[in-house]
């Protein structure tokens, strides 16, 4: 059974077509006005392990995980899909891992602590956004729920707009995290 659910999820991302291009381009200099968010930004997904074309992908941001697999070609025969949430949304120079059948849970690594320690609100998990001051389980939960609802933060700002963030906790974390 769980052979033919894979199979069918194979074939529905092959259908879906690809949202995603291999990256081929000349290095260039990004500018910050380059890698500012926007509705269409685009975001660049390493993605290795059981997809029929590995490498380096350009995804839209607000592109889930089951974008990312469908432009490297749809998952390989040899793929476990159960271990990855394919409804989860992307981020901007995450590494995606696709094991193969009998292989760990993969380990999806993006960017959480960017240089200097700050921890980055778009692709911190609830274990990293607890390091924080301030956060408990269920503040970092409300902060995962609000980036699930609304999309990537695009000011350290935003953090305002969740329940339960007061000036005093927000003026703790605004040097310490990032977008």
């Amino acid at each position: 059974m769980l052979v033919l659910v894979g199979l069918a999820v194979a074939v529905l991302v092959n259908l879906t077509g690809s949202h995603g291009s291999t990256v081929v381009e000349t290095p260039r200099a990004i500018t910050t006005a380059s890698v500012a968010p926007t509705a269409d930004a685009v975001i660049y997904v390493h993605i290795l392990g059981a997809v029929a074309h590995p490498g380096l992908f350009t995804l839209h941001d607000g592109d889930r995980v089951v974008d990312a697999i469908a432009a490297a070609g749809g998952f390989s025969s040899t793929a476990d899909q159960t271990q990855l949430n394919l409804a989860r949304l992307l981020v901007d120079g995450e590494q995606l891992v696709v094991p193969a059948v009998g292989e760990a849970a993969p380990v999806t690594t993006g960017p959480a602590t960017q240089p200097g320690g700050k921890v980055n609100l778009n692709s911190a998990d609830a274990t990293a956004l607890e390091t924080l001051p301030r956060v408990g389980p269920a503040m970092a939960q409300r902060i995962l729920d609000w980036r699930a609802k609304n999309g990537r933060f695009k000011t350290v700002s935003d953090l305002m707009n969740i329940t339960g963030m007061g000036p005093k906790t927000f003026d703790g974390l605004k040097d310490l995290v990032t977008v």
